[in-house]
């Protein structure tokens, strides 16, 4: 296991510092076979939940240790399992990992690889021991005050220079772009538009209401969160709008298109990234949940300006 006396590197792949020591069950196993099966694999350093698999070895759902140890023992797993489980792909980083036990504050993750097999499992003391300056093994913090370290560390990662901020989110928007280039006329570039218009927005909302669960809206709070994700939108406006004039240039050989494409997505971003900050802040202080308003408030606005600048900008060149 990770050492866990320090902090993992955030860009680290999640699947470097998972457990292997996990017993796994069969689904079709007892209560008591399943008891059996624990006391001859051991328990591992760790247990919070045990997974369950099919006869394919593949995750098939989760059992709470409350819920083994109260069960008869001839009842099976699969009519005690919880079927519908969150797993981190092997794929994702640290801090996707740590983004993962904010939004859905469990205690444990299941790390599953394409065909959803079971490579390990990563629990929140991977990242307790430098937030919570917790030594010992076992965690003694209330799970609210765990969650809330958590999400001051997104936070303040969230809240690093512009240019970081860049980097780390401009990698996950070229998938879009990307996409975007099957197109065959300028029309169905408007797909990319608003593909990267709500990815950006759906990006700096999640940010912002992780944010305000321990920051109340201030004058003072807010103004530099919002030069800080100008910034932000900026940088990142100005990348995919450069990448996809480059992109029409080579394959429509057209600069008009290529300026008036490129730059509708480049203002599109920022406003996507600004709606991102201010409306979940706007329902924050109304004292309105913003994890439940917020989505459809802000990808509704954010589409609507995106196509006013996509067709606005087409309609004066051509």
């Amino acid at each position: 296991m990770a050492d866990v006396s320090r902090l993992p590197d955030f860009t680290d792949p999640i699947a470097r510092h998972c457990r292997v020591d996990q017993p796994l069950l069969k689904a079709d196993m007892t209560v008591e076979q399943a008891l059996g099966a624990i006391r001859q694999q051991g328990l591992g350093e760790r247990i919070i939940y045990f997974y369950v698999v099919d006869e394919h070895d593949r995750l098939a759902g989760v059992l709470p240790t409350r819920r083994l140890l109260t069960a008869s023992p001839d009842m099976m797993l699969r009519e005690l399992m919880v079927t519908r489980v969150i797993a981190i792909p092997a794929t994702a980083t640290v801090l996707d990992a740590c983004e993962f036990f904010v939004l859905y504050k469990f205690f444990a993750f299941p790390v599953v690889d394409a065909n959803r097999h079971i490579i390990g499992v990563v629990d929140i003391g991977l990242f307790t021991a430098e937030m919570l300056e917790e030594r010992e093994e076992n965690i003694t913090a209330q799970p609210d005050e765990i969650f809330e370290a958590l999400g001051f560390r997104l936070s303040h990662l969230r809240g690093a220079s512009a240019w970081r901020v860049f980097r780390h989110r401009f990698p996950w928007l070229l998938a879009t772009i990307l996409g975007g280039t099957m197109c065959v006329v300028i029309a169905f570039f408007l797909t990319m538009v608003l593909g990267l218009n709500e990815s950006v927005s759906m990006q700096t909302m999640t940010v912002t209401i992780q944010a305000l669960r321990s920051q109340a809206v201030t004058s003072s709070w807010f103004k530099v969160a919002f030069l800080r994700e100008l910034r932000s939108a900026v940088l990142l406006g100005l990348g995919c709008g450069a990448l996809v004039v480059m992109i029409v240039l080579l394959w429509r050989k057209d600069f008009t298109a290529a300026l008036a494409i490129g730059g509708s997505i480049g203002l599109s971003l920022v406003t996507a990234c600004l709606f991102g900050l201010t409306i979940p802040s706007l329902l924050h202080s109304l004292k309105l949940d913003p994890k439940i308003a917020a989505g459809p408030v802000t990808l509704a606005i954010t589409d609507f300006v995106a196509l006013a600048f996509y067709f606005g900008i087409a309609a004066l060149v051509f």
